[in-house]
């Protein structure tokens, strides 16, 4: 049991005026792990005077000196990363090979394409005789989810410092630990009092504080679309900027492809949707195939699907833990149950647990073939490992299917280079990946339509922290 009953406000640990405290459960066991203590408005409202007095000096301070303190930061996450990982498998789930792999390293991975951004970045040019300045956007709040925790707050922390502002970060209250780890890092690095402050809490009460605080000029929230629209409602009456990073149900165009090559993207891509349990909002969980080859894609999914070992995050063998709670269990349970009632075909996996796992939050690698776009398994986002295979006519159709959805985050094309782009070109996402290609995350990253606004990682997600100001009659002719 590991408990943090304090918030970290204008460089120092302190408590929480509400004294209320949560639980933080460990999926995989059911059971509490520690407690975090809850925020009030109150809380927020002492870390955001205490960003806002930070503003001040913080802002005005050199690239030099903010190079300096990214690379002190980075230097220390280094001696920390075990610890992180070791935070996130317990509080969501991740095998430790996931969280040893990727999930604790891409925290330091956005600070270090921020440093890169920051070494070179022009923050003055003319135009004739006017200087166009771009100056840091101000005070900050941040709203981070559960399902890649660390990577999710560093890639908004670190270009908010490089950039100069000030911050308020709300991580999600299921996996709160990660957060704690990571503000440790920032206070050892050194990072000035009252630059960065961490409440954790609820969202309808710390959310609900921070998007609608009228001393916080920009709010970075990533999360469900439900979410970000009440985010969104809350921060309209003080016109603050407002950057979200929401759902996404995204479409994978398996084009009509030879020979062995079909089956082998169905299965890579099978396990694509499958990592981290299904936990992520661009998990390529449309998977659209020629309607003629559709026996053919599900025989190659089943197959991959089985091949998933489920089970403790801390086994060596274990592909994908459990889902991060009792709620998101039971809300795939639900939209599994909801597939099977409209006719899709089950070819493996299914309601409930896997076999021998009596205790845990574990949902079975499950697959559905002949699924229309218009059932609930097409249009709504599960996060779970759930795949769902769409029959397509042709070229034209398949990329019909893939634009009809309320979504927009990610996009996936397999198939011959010069026709994979070319369908890329016609998808209306913020990402598409062809043939594989991972995430890049010197890359922008963010949606079209319902899946958010605004850009994060690397340059484009840098300048979201910018305000730009124009003085004119700067330079004499």
């Amino acid at each position: 049991m590991t408990d943090y009953l304090q918030f970290y406000i204008n460089g120092k640990w302190v408590d929480s005026v509400s004294k209320q405290t949560l639980d933080v459960i460990n999926p995989a066991t059911e059971e509490p792990i520690g407690q975090i203590a809850l925020g009030s408005k109150e809380d927020v409202d002492l870390a955001v005077q205490a960003a806002r007095a930070a503003f001040a000096s913080y802002s005005r301070t050199s690239r030099e000196e903010r190079i300096a303190l990214l690379e002190k930061i980075i230097s220390v996450y280094q001696g920390y990363i075990p610890e992180i990982a070791a935070a996130i498998s317990d509080e969501m789930g991740a095998p430790m090979r996931l969280a040893t792999a990727a999930q604790a390293p891409l925290g330091i991975g956005h600070f270090m394409s921020t440093l890169a951004v920051l070494k070179s970045y022009s923050f003055e040019e003319d135009i004739g005789t006017t200087r166009i300045v771009k100056e840091p956007v101000g005070v900050c709040g941040f709203i981070t989810p559960w399902n890649w925790p660390i990577n999710q707050i560093a890639c908004k922390v670190a270009p908010a410092l490089a950039a100069g502002c000030t911050m308020v970060l709300k991580p999600s209250e299921i996996a709160p630990h990660n957060a704690i780890l990571l503000t440790r890092v920032l206070d050892e690095a050194g990072v000035p009092a009252g630059v960065f402050n961490l409440v954790n809490g609820e969202g309808p009460v710390v959310g609900a504080a921070l998007s609608s605080h009228s001393d916080i000029d920009m709010v970075s929230f990533t999360g469900s679309t439900r979410a970000g629209i009440e985010v969104a409602r809350n921060a309209a009456p003080t016109v603050k900027r407002v950057a979200q990073e929401l759902g996404g149900k995204s479409a994978n165009i398996v084009l009509d492809i030879e020979g062995e090559a079909f089956g082998k993207a169905v299965a890579r891509d099978t396990f694509g949707v499958c990592m981290n349990s299904g936990q992520s909002c661009n998990a390529p969980t449309r998977m659209l195939v020629p309607q003629s080859r559709m026996d053919e894609a599900a025989a190659a999914a089943k197959s991959a699907a089985e091949q998933i070992k489920v089970g403790d995050p801390k086994a060596e063998d274990t592909t994908i833990g459990p889902v991060v709670s009792e709620a998101q269990f039971k809300k795939i349970q639900n939209l599994i149950d909801k597939g099977i009632q409209e006719g899709a075909r089950l070819e493996t996996g299914g309601p409930g647990r896997p076999d021998g796992l009596n205790r845990g939050y574990y949902v079975k690698p499950t697959v559905f073939s002949n699924v229309s776009n218009d059932m609930t398994i097409a249009r709504e986002e599960i996060f779970g490992p759930v795949l769902s295979l769409i029959g397509y006519k042709d070229k034209e159709d398949a990329i019909r299917i893939a634009n009809d959805t309320e979504y927009g985050l990610s996009g996936y094309v397999s198939g011959d280079p010069e026709e994979a782009r070319e369908v890329a070109a016609q998808i209306r996402t913020g990402n598409v990946h062809l043939n594989g290609a991972p995430v890049d995350t010197t890359a922008p990253f963010g949606g079209y339509k319902q899946s958010g606004n605004g850009r994060e990682w690397g340059q484009y997600g840098f300048e979201e922290f910018l305000e730009i100001k124009s003085i004119m009659g700067y330079n004499h002719q």
